[in-house]
């Protein structure tokens, strides 16, 4: 998704729950066992009636714990905009184009995943353009030591990247003479895989777009009566 983003934000949420003596005894009594709720969520299975040590065990012993769901864990975010300015590895020009659009917000997108086989989430951040949204430079960090390294950087506008199963995907559009920014001719999209400490290409796609749709023939005026 493209967008205006600082990169900078995180939650999490937890639910707890408790079941006591009095509500497992109230459930037994009406014949519906805790254990017989399906995973699919369909409701409770008939087990058949209960068994009446089942009734007079409730009120001698207690009831084992609910089990309690384990959220998954939230990725840290970075300050994509302090890091890309900080980076030695982007070029200037690209630093130039990295300023707020509207008061604080600047034009990055910023996504979280599994590319490196590292221990944490890497991090690709695209740097766009203000007016028109235009991909200037493309980067992925991976977290090595503490820091974030920059192991990828594509800065051949218009370029974006983005992660799809565990791959890098960039897509460069390309314009021929002509076209303008908002019509390009095509697009390549190349697909890189981490091997042995590096991206390397896997596959590659050409797209040719269409100039035809779009662009038919003007209607001819109707004479006035």
């Amino acid at each position: 998704m493209r967008g205006l983003t600082d990169g900078r934000t995180s939650g999490r949420t937890r639910r707890t729950t408790q079941a006591t003596g009095t509500a497992v005894a109230v459930f037994v009594a009406l014949g519906v066992s805790l254990s017989g709720c399906g995973t699919g969520g369909t409701g409770a299975r008939d087990e058949g009636p209960a068994h009446a040590d089942a009734v007079g065990g409730a009120a001698s012993s207690s009831p084992a714990p609910a089990a309690k769901a384990s959220p998954s864990k939230a990725p840290d975010r970075v300050d994509a905009v302090r890091l890309v300015k900080a980076d030695p590895k982007v070029s200037a020009e690209v630093k130039r184009e990295l300023k707020p659009c509207v008061a604080d917000e600047y034009p990055v997108d910023v996504s979280y995943g599994k590319l490196t086989a590292g221990s944490a989430d890497d991090v690709v951040v695209n740097v766009l353009t203000c007016g028109d949204a235009v991909g200037v430079g493309s980067y992925v960090y991976r977290e090595e030591d503490g820091a974030y390294q920059n192991v990828f950087k594509a800065e051949e506008p218009p370029v974006y990247a983005e992660i799809d199963r565990g791959d890098l995907v960039v897509t460069k559009q390309v314009y021929e003479k002509g076209d303008p920014v908002s019509s390009p001719s095509g697009e390549n999209v190349i697909t890189y895989r981490w091997a042995s400490d590096r991206f390397t290409e896997r596959y590659r796609t050409r797209n040719d777009y269409s100039k035809a749709a779009g662009n038919g023939p003007t209607p001819a005026p109707e004479p006035d009566s």
